[in-house]
């Protein structure tokens, strides 16, 4: 099965740099997990820019990571973006991945957003936040991601399966901050404050505040932002009746994470890929990532968006994001052990 599911993606993705002209000097050949306007937005400004065609093949990151995989030497792709660290250790732990250095990279991108040997570097990052009801919860009662195991919250807690990247760099970043133990009695602990089984995506958690099936969800920042301007009235409805909170404020901070890529192990245009992230680093494309996505910007230059704003300032939790891939094993260990489907 697995050979068939190989063979497909590999001809699917053969078809895709056959019809772009993958083989030219003149391009960069990118996979993507991220499927925003944005992202075509800036690789069409850098080609305008640079005369660098970016040629874009987007799938789920496992998929891609697969992709790399099974190309191995011979892969045509230059450069990988993802979401969150734990994907992009993933990727590096495989050797599908190799180290940049880079002048511009380091004075654009703080330390605490890339991987420390320069095999990754963030481009945007979000939080993973509370989302309460405005009128069944009073955001004084709120306090941080261990305080959500207390008694008062039996039945009122809601989030996504453990399966998911996300929920995995969250329960990765309490084992770096507490110690295994400690982090499988909090995850065995929300695990039966929860309204109802984890499923479903962040904004399904935002809809179910909404809907009254439980009160508060952990969830990404950015998905109330998106929610909040989507198109359809439904999403708009059910993102205003929720609530922003920044959980551990009054101590390590909210845990954060990050969209980034790296250049491919076996990049064939490897200074073009390191100009296109450079690219992706600068003020500009920054600018135009922070107000349209609603993340915020690794580029300390530029200021997060209007609405970003309006949430005020947050204390971040200034654990090295490598982290959370490393204890990404021993999350999923835990989720398992105790039941968290």
């Amino acid at each position: 099965m697995n050979k068939i599911f190989g063979y497909l993606l590999g001809l699917t993705f053969l078809v895709g740099w056959v019809s772009c002209g993958g083989s030219s000097t003149d391009v960069v050949n990118v996979y993507t997990h991220r499927h925003y306007e944005a992202d075509q937005q800036l690789f069409d400004q850098f080609t305008l820019e640079t005369g660098i065609k970016v040629n874009v093949v987007s799938a789920s990151a496992d998929e891609l990571i697969q992709k790399l995989e099974l190309e191995g030497a011979g892969s045509p792709a230059d450069l990988l973006i993802t979401v969150d660290a734990g994907r992009l250790h993933r990727a590096q732990e495989k050797g599908l991945l190799q180290s940049i250095q880079s002048d511009v990279l380091e004075a654009n991108i703080p330390a605490k957003f890339r991987e420390p040997g320069g095999n990754w570097f963030g481009l945007t990052y979000r939080a993973r936040i509370f989302a309460y009801h405005k009128d069944r919860v009073n955001a004084d009662e709120l306090d941080s991601y261990e305080a959500l195991t207390d008694e008062k919250w039996k039945g009122r807690v809601l989030t996504r399966s453990s399966e998911n990247i996300y929920n995995q760099s969250l329960l990765a970043s309490m084992i770096a901050a507490h110690g295994e133990e400690k982090a499988r009695d909090w995850a065995a602990k929300l695990l039966s404050n929860m309204a109802r089984n984890p499923k479903g995506s962040d904004r399904d958690q935002v809809k179910a505040v909404a809907a009254g099936e439980g009160d508060v969800a952990i969830v990404n920042s950015y998905y109330i932002g998106i929610m909040l301007n989507d198109s359809n009235q439904e999403e708009v409805k059910a993102a205003q009746q929720v609530g922003i909170f920044f959980p551990n404020q009054q101590d390590r901070g909210t845990h954060i994470n990050i969209s980034g890529a790296g250049v491919t192990r076996h990049a064939p245009h490897k200074e073009n890929a390191v100009k296109l992230l450079e690219f992706l680093s600068g003020e500009k494309a920054q600018e135009l990532l922070a107000n349209i996505n609603y993340e915020y910007p690794v580029n300390e230059k530029i200021m997060p968006s209007e609405l970003l704003r309006s949430w005020g300032d947050f204390k971040e939790d200034s654990v090295n994001l490598s982290l959370l891939g490393k204890y990404n094993s021993q999350a999923v260990v835990i989720f398992d052990r105790v039941g968290w489907r």
